[in-house]
């Protein structure tokens, strides 16, 4: 790794912003617009909406976690945009199609984030990606990362992002 590679907060804004909207216009033909990064992650709702949220690591020079979080119900949407299916399709497909579904984006969102970094020297590689879904999710900070947590909307739903990244 170059010595003068710095990964900076307006990199890393810079890249997960341009990673989120990218693959949500290119794959759900939706735009999402950048609303704030928050220093503390989001509490989780006693009584909130169920929640799907997809997770891929990276490996090598920078490793570390990105999630993308969003209600059930606008993962129900973005699924149906990515894959041509109306509402009553994607219902009667049940939740594993929405599970892939967002799975590939953020696989796609992580994917363009990873190839910034590699562009600039430090060399990574993706893992799979997981789904979660439920009620009040949250994620535990891992040691010695930095975190980053960035807040989307699309069309009035909320997307979040949350990196988690440690360069050796």
């Amino acid at each position: 790794m170059p010595e003068t590679l710095q990964i900076t907060e307006t990199l890393i804004h810079d890249c997960i912003v341009n990673a989120v909207q990218g693959v949500f216009r290119t794959m759900a033909c939706h735009e999402v617009t950048f609303v704030e990064k928050i220093s503390q992650p989001l509490s989780p709702v006693a009584d909130g909406p169920q929640e799907v949220m997809g997770s891929v690591g990276f490996v090598g020079v920078a490793n570390g976690l990105i999630y993308l979080r969003m209600a059930e119900s606008f993962a129900r949407i973005a699924t149906g945009h990515i894959l041509g299916m109306s509402p009553s399709e994607v219902e009667m497909s049940g939740p594993d199609v929405v599970n892939d579904a967002i799975g590939e984006v953020t696989n796609m969102t992580v994917g363009s984030f990873k190839n910034t970094l590699c562009d600039l020297g430090a060399p990574c590689k993706l893992t799979l990606p997981t789904i979660v879904r439920g009620n009040q999710l949250s994620v535990a900070s891992i040691k010695s990362a930095t975190r980053h947590i960035f807040l989307f909307d699309c069309k009035g739903h909320r997307i979040v992002t949350d990196i988690q990244i440690k360069i050796d």
